[in-house]
C-alpha cells in the first residue's frame, strides 16, 4: 500500500446507532459502510480529516447517533481502565448511601460539581462522607442489593475484551466496599477506590488517605500498562466525570461515557447514546465476536 493511500485510510468514521442503515445511505458519498453489527453499528474507512465527521454530524442532523474519527492502528485495545460510578453501574453509590441517612439532595448537589469539575474531588469527598457519620454499616450492602446495577453491555465489554487477551481494571474514587463487587459481577480482574472508615458497627465520616481521585486513576492505568508491559496506545479508559479526565487524556483511547460536558468535550471518543458495548464497536469488534455469558 502506497503511503498516500494510506494516510487516506488511516482512520475509520465509526457509526453507532438505531437507524444505522438509513444512515449508512446518508452517508455513502463519504464511503462503503462496513458493517460490524446489521442495522445497528458500521465503519467507513476515511482519513485523519476531522472534517468528515463533522460533516457526517451534520447530515445525521438531531438524530440519537454516536460518531467517532478512530485511527485503525492499534485499535483493538490490550488494557481497559474504568470509572465505576455511572459508568459501569448506573448510580453514584455515595449518593444513594446519602439517601439511607435522608441526605441525598445535598450530597447529591456536591457530587454533581464535582463531577463537572467545577470544585476539587478529593475536599468533596471528605465533605460528603462526613456527613455520613453514624450511618449503619448495613446501609452499604442494602444500597449494592436495592440499587447497584450494572450499566447495560457491561458484561459483554469486558468478557469480550478479556477474550481476546485484554487487562481489565476497575478503579473508582467510590468505596472498595463496592468495587469488589462491582469487578466481580461485571467480570475486572482487579479493582482499585477508597476505603471507608467505621467504628465497627457504623461509618465514622471519614475516608482512608491518601484519596484515590484524577491523579491516582491516572496512575492507576500508568501502572497497569508498564506491569503488563503494554504501550500506552493499547490501552483504554473510560469514565464519564472530571476526575476521569486525566487518564481518558492518557490512553490511547479515551472515551467519555454518557459524561459531563467537561468530559466529553475533552475526550477523543465519546459515547452519548449507545451502551456499553460501544466501546467493543469503537474497537472494531463485530457484533458476531462479543463473548455474553
Amino acid at each position: 500500500m502506497s503511503e498516500k493511500s494510506s494516510e487516506k485510510n488511516s482512520h475509520v468514521l465509526n457509526i453507532i446507532a438505531e437507524n444505522a442503515e438509513a444512515l449508512a445511505r446518508a452517508l455513502r458519498d463519504l464511503g462503503e459502510p462496513v458493517w460490524l453489527a446489521a442495522g445497528r453499528a458500521f465503519d467507513i474507512p476515511v482519513g485523519k480529516d476531522t472534517a468528515v465527521l463533522n460533516r457526517a454530524r451534520e447530515i445525521a442532523g438531531a438524530e440519537s447517533v454516536d460518531m467517532n474519527l478512530i485511527p485503525i492502528a492499534n485499535r483493538r485495545k490490550s488494557l481497559l481502565v474504568a470509572d465505576m460510578d455511572s459508568t459501569i453501574i448506573s448510580c453514584e453509590c455515595l449518593d444513594e448511601l446519602a439517601d439511607m441517612a435522608g441526605l441525598k439532595p445535598k450530597v447529591a448537589a456536591i457530587t454533581e460539581r464535582a463531577m463537572k469539575g467545577e470544585i476539587e474531588f478529593a475536599p468533596a469527598l471528605r465533605e460528603r462522607v462526613a456527613l455520613l457519620k453514624g450511618l449503619p454499616l448495613s446501609a452499604l450492602q442494602r444500597v449494592y442489593d436495592e440499587r447497584v446495577r450494572l450499566n447495560p453491555g457491561a458484561k459483554t465489554l469486558l468478557a469480550t475484551m478479556r477474550a481476546h487477551g485484554a487487562k481489565t481494571l476497575l478503579v473508582s474514587g467510590g468505596f472498595t466496599f463496592f468495587t469488589t463487587r462491582v469487578a466481580a459481577a461485571a467480570g475486572f480482574e482487579t479493582e482499585q477506590a477508597n476505603i471507608l472508615l467505621d467504628d465497627g458497627t457504623h461509618l465514622a465520616g471519614e475516608v482512608a488517605e491518601p484519596i484515590l481521585g484524577r491523579e491516582a486513576k491516572l496512575q492507576a492505568l500508568e501502572h497497569a500498562a508498564r506491569k503488563a508491559g503494554i504501550d500506552f496506545t493499547d490501552t483504554l479508559a473510560v469514565g464519564d466525570g472530571a476526575n476521569d479526565l486525566a487518564m481518558i487524556g492518557r490512553a490511547g483511547l479515551g472515551v467519555a461515557y454518557h459524561a459531563k460536558p467537561v468530559v466529553a468535550a475533552a475526550a477523543a471518543a465519546r459515547i452519548d447514546h449507545g451502551n456499553l458495548t460501544a466501546l467493543l464497536y469503537l474497537q472494531g469488534y463485530r457484533e458476531d465476536e462479543f463473548v455474553t455469558n
